[in-house]
């Protein structure tokens, strides 16, 4: 009982003093106090997921589990960048202390933290971006199968977009003049008019939706009806 009630008080006092201290004048030093005690409780948090990814993988190379060569190459790269990022190998020195070797920026290329990041982290990112494109290219080919209205209205809308884009739209309706009556009828005008206003629309209005889902599973966990946060055991 006592392990359920207890992290259940904690949430909802500091959540309700949060939102009272958003509100109030009064009580401001008191979120401002919640929002620093987060701040460390967070870093702790950070730490223990460090920690428990360590061993995690330590575990999977060990026991030669299927994936432990990805396990292997996920802590080097772990502890080598914890070993540059703590001992700032490289890093320039700075101005207002020149003889503190620690105290210099180890985000500059000169320094290894810096250019680990600017050379193997940034080109890794863009890769896994580029592969997202052809998985996000593969499911908007199922998707797109004109089975039903909305398919064919989604199949549609996509087409349009696409050639809005490109010099096709200048190619098929590039002889309609962008100034007159009929301007509205280009396909990249078209293309403008659906990005514009009906997607606009639409974002605004699942943004709408979003958080009033986030207000009202807020009010779920200050009133502690909703507890699936909490320990199974």
């Amino acid at each position: 009982m006592l392990r359920t009630t207890v992290p259940v008080l904690i949430l909802s006092i500091t959540g309700i003093v949060v939102v009272i201290a958003h509100f109030s004048g009064m009580t401001k030093t008191w979120g401002d106090e919640i929002n620093n005690w987060f701040g460390i409780i967070s870093t702790i948090a950070l730490l223990l997921g460090a920690v428990n990814l360590l061993f995690v993988n330590l575990e999977k190379v060990s026991s030669r589990r299927p994936g432990w060569a990805y396990a292997a190459i996920t802590l080097v790269a772990f502890l080598g960048m914890l070993a540059i990022g703590f001992t700032k190998l490289g890093a320039t020195p700075n101005p207002a202390g020149p003889d503190l070797r620690l105290a210099g920026n180890y985000e500059s290329q000169q320094a290894a933290f810096g250019w680990m990041y600017q050379y193997v982290m940034t080109p890794l990112t863009s890769t896994m971006f580029a592969l997202l494109a052809f998985y996000v290219a593969s499911a908007a080919f199922r998707a797109f199968r004109a089975k039903n209205f909305e398919a064919i209205l989604l199949l549609g809308t996509a087409f349009v977009i696409l050639l809005g884009q490109t010099y096709a739209a200048e190619i098929l309706t590039g002889w309609i003049a962008r100034d007159s009556a009929f301007g509205v009828l280009r396909l990249d005008s078209i293309a403008v008019g659906i990005t514009e206003t009906v997607a606009t629309a639409g974002m605004r209005a699942i943004m709408i939706g979003i958080a009033i889902g986030a207000a009202a599973t807020s009010i779920r966990f200050l009133l502690g009806v909703d507890r699936g946060y909490l320990a199974k055991n």
